[in-house]
């Protein structure tokens, strides 16, 4: 029996084919959002605080509907005004309610944003879209991909200056990293089973490649969660449902980064 992950994956072969048939990657061309890496993603100094990638989902397979009427350009604008690192959008529609036109209308109405196109990747066309759209960076997800497919899509994407995010769950998983990649994150809730647990971030901290910047995902919704994940070592920290529940996600994110100074 499938779980979601597979049947995800499963739909997502179909989705890019069918894309692909539409539009050939031929017709990209050159993006106009095409960004060095050297001008990339804002890590925050260490006398700062812990650094926040906020995301924006409509919907999930965990939660069902989150909220289906917000705005992106809105909450991207309160996010930036917030002082987040990262915006993560996610551009699946029919698991997250996602689509390109929040990616391409959150770029052009915040242009210094950094942003991460979350998504489930498998096939270098995903990675063109990514820079024709605006992304700064793109969500590798090691668990639906073999070691040399991490490695060719982060090729792919340094190729088009754009940074990888490579997710894991487990010590495995990691053994799939890619010394071109320079962000790791764990993600807290198995995709398989959505079952949560904020202890796979500590226990893979001590495992992490040299060098990398740590990325905590998933499940974090309190202050002292995030303070002492920072201690452990992580630098940046996913969240998305413990603002986009709520009417105001942009005002959530900002008192939670407040409550964090």
């Amino acid at each position: 029996m499938k779980n979601i992950l597979d049947a995800i994956v499963e739909h997502k072969g179909i989705e890019v084919l069918k894309r692909k048939q539409k539009r050939p990657l031929v017709s990209f061309g050159e993006s106009p959002y095409y960004r060095r890496l050297v001008n990339g993603i804002v890590i925050p100094d260490s006398g700062k605080g812990p650094g926040i990638i906020a995301e924006f989902k409509r919907k999930s397979p965990s939660r069902g509907v989150l909220n289906m009427e917000l705005d992106p350009v809105e909450v991207a604008s309160v996010y930036q005004a917030a002082g987040v690192s990262v915006m993560s959008v996610l551009t699946d529609r029919d698991f997250f309610g996602g689509s390109f036109r929040d990616l391409s209308r959150v770029r052009k109405a915040c242009p210094d944003l950094p942003l991460l196109r979350k998504d489930f990747i498998i096939d270098p066309y995903q990675i063109h879209e990514a820079s024709a759209y605006g992304a700064d960076m793109i969500l590798l997800i090691a668990a639906i991909l073999e070691k040399k497919e991490v490695a060719d899509l982060a090729s792919e994407a340094r190729s088009l200056g754009l940074h990888v995010l490579l997710e894991v769950h487990d010590t495995k998983e990691l053994e799939k990293y890619d010394p071109s990649i320079a962000y790791v994150g764990v993600n807290n809730r198995d995709l398989k089973t959505f079952s949560v647990d904020t202890r796979r971030s500590m226990d893979l901290i001590e495992h992490m490649p040299p060098g990398v910047v740590a990325v905590s995902e998933s499940g974090l919704s309190s202050r002292d969660e995030i303070i002492k994940l920072s201690e452990a070592g992580f630098k940046l920290f996913l969240m998305g449902e413990r603002f986009m529940k709520g009417p105001n996600p942009g005002e959530a994110c900002r008192e939670f980064i407040e409550n964090l100074k």
